[in-house]
């Protein structure tokens, strides 16, 4: 039961790296701050001279996101797969973080522009970078939060038409679906206004922070009350 948990809180996040994806690219000059499959091919692109193909946010954002991910596997650690409270101290981190770059894009005039828009892309890509890293601790098959791209391997390579047995089917269907859903989302918010997306991303990543965390208490003590009762037997 724990486990689902889990994996419905990493769903949720593929949502939400969906929508920083979708504001990163089309709000802040082609720059994704999850996917750092993308980033590398803007980047080989724009070595190579491509017209308007920026390099070096998407090369920043790569360094950022590199950086994110390593602190945060200091920080976990060897915590093992189940969720953690270092996972919820990761976690919550991410969370304000995204909300402080919300209102830093709701002050600063014209946020995409220049220095103002590379410390946005860099900040966010080392959030993510964490993010993906305590994603990764978890080890949840199919479901990174970032990419999607070997799920959909999964799903097509394991199908019925390939002669496979459909497993996981389920969450790998649902995995690319929601950041699909997630980009389609975060293109809307900038329709309205960049720190729209960004501050409902902090609000998703807090809702897994806080349910993934009361689960995972929730564990602890059924299994303490089980090691209880175990002892007096």
């Amino acid at each position: 039961m724990n486990r689902r948990l889990d994996l419905a809180m990493l769903l949720l996040l593929t949502f939400s790296t969906g929508m920083v994806d979708a504001i990163g690219y089309l709000g802040f000059d082609k720059v994704f701050t999850g996917n750092m499959t993308g980033n590398v091919v803007i980047l080989g692109m724009g070595l190579a001279g491509a017209d308007g193909v920026p390099v070096l946010r998407p090369a920043l954002a790569l360094v950022f996101f590199m950086l994110g991910a390593a602190l945060s596997g200091r920080i976990l650690g060897d915590i093992g797969e189940n969720w953690h409270h270092r996972t919820t101290v990761i976690f919550s981190g991410v969370a304000v973080g995204c909300a402080a770059l919300s209102l830093y894009v709701a002050l600063v005039p014209d946020p995409e522009i220049g220095l103002a828009g590379t410390i946005f892309t860099s900040a966010l890509s080392a959030l993510m970078g964490a993010q993906a890293a305590a994603a990764r601790k978890m080890k949840i098959a199919d479901v990174t939060t970032v990419v999607v791209t070997s799920t959909i391997v999964g799903l097509a390579a394991d199908s019925s038409l390939a002669g496979g047995d459909n497993v996981r089917w389920i969450r790998r269907a649902l995995a690319v679906v929601l950041i699909l859903i997630g980009a389609l989302a975060g293109a809307a918010t900038l329709m309205l206004n960049q720190w729209i997306g960004i501050a409902l991303v902090a609000v998703m990543i807090s809702a897994a922070a806080v349910i993934g965390h009361l689960g995972e208490k929730k564990r602890r003590t059924r299994a303490e009350a089980a090691a209880a009762v175990s002892s007096n037997v």
